[in-house]
């Protein structure tokens, strides 16, 4: 599934359109970068809460396929900025990290 089909699928709100086409795969959970940076697979779609320029350079180096910032969480100016300049795709979601994951597990399995 492309991260535009699981945007549209899932209907989150879109802060940043980086790289559409993107495969996702699978989903991945987590807040501290340097395990994301470590353990999160490509082409996955990471849920977090960590709305900044370094979830960005942590998405680009471990090739993730979108951030989905999760409780409502909005990305900073930086973020958005970098996320651009690097083709990361940015959704949105007003609902828990977990119950924000379990949905997009269920779409793409």
């Amino acid at each position: 599934m492309t991260a535009k089909e699981l945007s549209t699928a899932l209907n989150f709100e879109i802060a940043v359109e980086g790289a559409p086409e993107s495969e996702i795969s699978t989903v991945y959970c987590c807040d501290l970068l340097s395990i994301v940076m470590g353990k999160a697979p490509a082409s996955s779609a990471w849920v977090t809460v960590m709305g900044n320029m370094n979830s960005v350079a942590v998405a680009s180096l471990a090739e993730i396929g979108a951030i989905i910032l999760a409780d409502g969480v909005k990305p900073d100016a930086n973020a958005i900025k970098r996320a651009k300049e690097n083709g990361i795709n940015i959704f949105l979601s007003n609902e828990p990290v977990f119950d924000t994951a379990l949905k997009i597990h269920k779409e793409i399995n």
